[in-house]
């Protein structure tokens, strides 16, 4: 294996242009975004956005459950139901929601997999 040696200055400047670009590319979006701050298109994705991803990630979630392990469906829609019902109750919050949702199923699922919930469902 040949001797590398690596001279700092290079390494330097290799580390400032990728701190520099990095920077540029995280704030470029937000510079972008402050002219539009006050048009109506912004106000309506800040709102349905969060819902249409969710609903996606529901969708894709759900279908792979029903699909690869019918076994586990009921755990699963009770489970989007404890979802629903938390993020309608709990007042719109997204991560108490889908926290709650996700314990929901994983605590479903281990209790069907130790046969507590045989006779239930």
């Amino acid at each position: 294996m040949p001797d590398v040696t690596l001279d700092p200055w290079y390494l330097a400047a290799v580390l400032v242009t990728v701190f520099a670009i990095n920077l540029t590319l995280r704030a470029a979006p937000f510079a972008a975004l402050k002219p539009l701050r006050a048009s109506a298109l912004v106000r309506s994705l800040t709102l349905w956005m969060p819902v249409g991803v969710l609903a996606i990630l529901a969708a894709v979630t759900l279908r792979g459950t029903l699909i690869d392990d019918p076994a586990n469906a009921v755990s699963a829609l009770v489970a989007v139901g404890v979802t629903v019902a938390v993020h309608l109750l709990g007042g719109r919050r997204t991560l108490l929601s889908v926290g709650a949702g996700t314990f929901a199923y994983v605590l479903l699922v281990n209790l069907d997999a130790a046969g507590a919930l045989a006779g239930l469902f």
